[in-house]
């Protein structure tokens, strides 16, 4: 399992809001207080619409896949913290993003 505040590559898999197949994206996730985060700068991405439309998700990394349920962050404070772990000492930390958490589901 990734450690808390850690940044690592992960795949997210999506269910299509429009066709209902199964959507992989690779993308770069933060892990926080045991969750998954992954962000952009506007909500316009298929697999960020996807994962508001139907929220159960799968987060794969490690030879691992873990289900989960995933929600927009309103947390202004939640969204910066993710986005200066994502991107250390890197201008865009600093930069407003839509942040999507994934909360691992119970097995």
């Amino acid at each position: 399992m990734a450690k808390n505040n850690e940044v690592f590559k992960a795949v997210l898999i999506t269910k299509g809001r429009k066709t209902g197949k199964t959507h992989s994206v690779c993308l770069r996730a933060v892990m926080f207080d045991d969750k998954f985060y992954f962000s952009r700068h506007r909500p316009d991405g298929d697999w960020f619409q996807n994962a508001l439309a139907n929220p159960d998700v799968i987060v794969e990394f490690d030879n691992k896949k873990i289900s989960g349920k995933a929600s927009l962050i309103t947390n202004e404070q939640l969204a910066t913290k993710i986005s200066q772990l994502k991107y250390p000492d890197e201008k865009r930390a600093n930069e407003k993003r839509v942040v999507l958490q994934v909360t691992q589901c119970e097995q």
